[in-house]
């Protein structure tokens, strides 16, 4: 493991700068970049476990975990023998594959409101997908999503959404025309009232609500006891629909996602990360009716060149195949549970206000002295003090987030040897804060 005095990253350096001048900010997703923790980021290799290198041969333990698919581990044997496998037949069909009926009938299985899936290549083309059914279904336009949850840079879904907008400090984004976003209504989370109030002030108006069931992209923010339930009780009141943004949750916090882990089913879902095993992939899927409504069945068009592609099938499948062992999830509770509580002990015991908490795999700490229930919450934090918090672990061979708004991630890879190291770090970073 690297120590700060053999931490260098010449060849990080060389390589970042080069891409400075080739992509804009040197990235090809803004968070990559670090400008909300400062410093230039490290340029990785390989991959491996719950272990990443990076080009000056630096060894990390892993939080990010690619913000969310390797949850298996980084380049799991398994997922790897498989796609070697296929790959021999070709990479893309753009025709049917047998792959994507296998993984259909395995996510039917698992998520609870999905009847029919259809499969597209990122979150951001998954939730815009939704919202456009979802519009088509009732016939209404508006639509409500939350303060601090992010569902993709769609324009009509680029509204007070946290991740990567809030990192850096832009409230939604230049370019997105007022007429894309004027029937989108936004809601602080865990506040149901405030939602109560939109449909009050818009009767027969809004399609649905979109909800990260749990917040990855404020930080984790976890839902409070009664608000999803809520939500749910308030879109059958008033004809809506109520979409659930798994693409974070799905598979990670329950093998059938947040709605199986509270019991609160929604209309649609959409999903990701977790389904590709690591490609680009993500999902919409709701009740038969309501996905009967997508082309070609129905006159509500979605399309995808690279959609179903065997690679990225073949990954979820052999992904899926992995979380359905036994003792899969209370492994996942029990390694990410020891995390967070061990980084609340030590923060605390250094004179640190924290509030760290977690769900199944999914986490988050915040610098603040108070739960954090929202985005005005989150905000609350001490950004400076994470900054230094963040670079403190990356130099000593841990890589969290390089964001205070993302959520950390742990792996069926990890170990209680790996959050032990984990904790004996942070306890020398969080005494020199």
């Amino acid at each position: 493991m690297t120590t700060t005095s053999s931490f260098k990253t010449t060849q990080s350096d060389e390589i970042f700068g080069t891409a400075q001048k080739l992509m804009p900010g040197g990235v090809n997703s803004p968070v990559r970049a670090f400008k909300s923790v400062g410093g230039q980021p490290v340029v990785f290799d390989r991959v491996k476990g719950s272990r990443v290198w990076d080009v000056d041969g630096n060894e990390y333990i892993d939080y990010v975990g690619t913000w969310g698919p390797a949850i298996c581990g980084h380049a799991h044997p398994e997922v790897i023998a498989a796609l070697h496998e296929v790959l021999e037949k070709g990479t893309s069909f753009g025709a049917p594959c047998i792959q994507e009926n296998v993984l259909a009938e395995m996510v039917i299985d698992a998520v609870p409101s999905i009847e029919m899936v259809r499969f597209v290549n990122s979150g951001t083309e998954a939730c815009m997908s939704a919202l456009r059914m979802m519009r088509a279904y009732t016939g209404r336009d508006k639509i409500v999503k939350f303060q601090g949850n992010y569902h993709g840079h769609a324009d009509m879904l680029l509204v007070q959404a946290g991740s990567g907008v809030a990192t850096l400090g832009l409230p939604d984004s230049p370019g997105v025309p007022n007429t894309a976003t004027s029937s989108t209504l936004a809601a602080p989370y865990n506040d149901l009232e405030a939602v109560k109030t939109l449909f009050e002030q818009h009767p027969g108006e809004i399609a649905g609500i979109m909800v990260e069931p749990v917040v990855g992209n404020s930080g984790f923010v976890a839902p409070d006891a009664g608000f999803l339930e809520g939500l749910r009780e308030l879109t059958r009141e008033h004809d809506a629909l109520l979409a659930f943004d798994e693409v974070m949750t799905g598979f990670r916090i329950a093998y059938g996602g947040a709605q199986e882990r509270f019991g609160v089913i929604p209309d649609v879902t959409t999903l990701g990360k977790i389904i590709g095993g690591g490609l680009p992939v993500g999902a919409f899927g709701a009740r038969k009716d309501i996905m009967e409504l997508v082309a070609p069945s129905g006159s509500m068009y979605q399309s995808g060149t690279l959609s179903g592609n065997p690679l990225a099938m073949t990954a979820g499948i052999k992904t899926l195949e992995l979380l359905q062992k036994t003792g899969t999830y209370e492994q996942l509770e029990r390694i990410t549970t020891k995390l967070t509580q061990g980084l609340q002990q030590i923060a605390n015991e250094a004179g640190h206000d924290a509030y760290a908490a977690n769900i199944s795999a999914m986490f988050g700490m915040f610098f603040t002295g108070k739960p954090v229930r929202n985005f005005d919450d989150a905000k609350t934090s001490d950004l400076d003090k994470f900054a230094r918090f963040q670079r403190g672990m990356l130099e000593r061979g841990i890589y969290v987030a390089p964001s205070q708004f993302e959520g950390g991630f742990t792996s069926l890879a990890h170990t209680d040897e790996d959050i032990d190291k984990t904790l004996e770090i942070a306890r020398e970073v969080m005494s020199s804060l």
